[in-house]
C-alpha cells in the first residue's frame, strides 16, 4: 500500500534517506512533547527470527506524558491502546522515506467513550505537527506527492460506531 491510502492514520513520503528520516522523526516527536518508549527494528527482527529480508523499517512507540496521564485517569485499561505508533520506512524510490502515524482518534475510538475524544484530537494535532516538522526539515521542505495529512474526521453521536472505526480516544503516551 502506497502512502496516501491510509484510513487509520496519516503519512508523508519525504526525500530523505531512511536513517536521516528516523532522526528527523525522533526530533519532531520530541518537539511535539512525545518521548519514544519503544522501538522495534522490523528489518532486523525479520532477519533474526525468519531469516527473511525486508526494507529498513522501524516502529516507534511514542508517548506524550500529560495526555497519557489524562487518558489513564479516565480509563485505566486504555494502556492496551497506547503508546502511539509511528513508523518510518525506506520508500520505494532510493533516497526517500515514509513516515506514518496511527490516528489516535481512530485507535482510541474503539473504546466508545466520547470523553476520550478531546484527548485523541489533541494527540492527533500534535502528531500531525510532528509529521509536518519532518516534512519541512527535508531538503526544501518538499513533498513527494504522496502525503496524507487529512485523517478521517472525528465521529461522535448516534451511529458513530457504524461502518468505520469510531473516534473518541485519548492520545498516546
Amino acid at each position: 500500500m502506497k502512502p496516501g491510502a491510509l484510513r487509520y492514520g496519516f503519512s508523508a513520503e519525504v526525500p530523505v534517506a531512511y536513517e536521516a528520516a528516523v532522526t528527523l522523526t525522533r526530533e519532531a516527536l520530541a518537539a511535539a512533547g512525545f518521548g519514544v518508549l519503544t522501538e522495534i527494528d522490523v528489518k532486523t527482527t525479520f532477519k533474526k527470527k525468519l531469516d527473511a529480508e525486508f526494507r529498513p523499517y522501524v516502529i516507534l512507540g511514542a508517548c506524550n506524558p500529560p495526555i497519557a496521564h489524562r487518558a489513564f485517569s479516565a480509563e485505566l485499561p486504555v494502556g492496551l491502546l497506547l503508546p502511539c505508533n509511528v513508523v518510518v520506512y525506506a520508500g520505494e524510490t532510493p533516497g526517500t522515506s515514509v513516515v506514518a502515524v496511527l490516528d489516535p482518534v481512530v485507535q482510541l475510538g474503539v473504546t466508545g467513550r466520547n470523553d476520550l475524544e478531546p484527548l485523541a484530537l489533541e494527540a492527533r494535532d500534535l502528531l500531525k505537527q510532528a509529521l509536518e516538522r519532518v516534512r519541512l526539515a527535508a531538503p526544501d521542505g518538499r513533498r513527494t506527492g504522496r502525503d496524507t495529512f487529512d485523517a478521517p474526521p472525528a465521529r461522535s453521536g448516534p451511529g458513530a460506531d457504524t461502518a468505520e472505526p469510531t473516534p473518541s480516544p485519548s492520545k498516546r503516551n
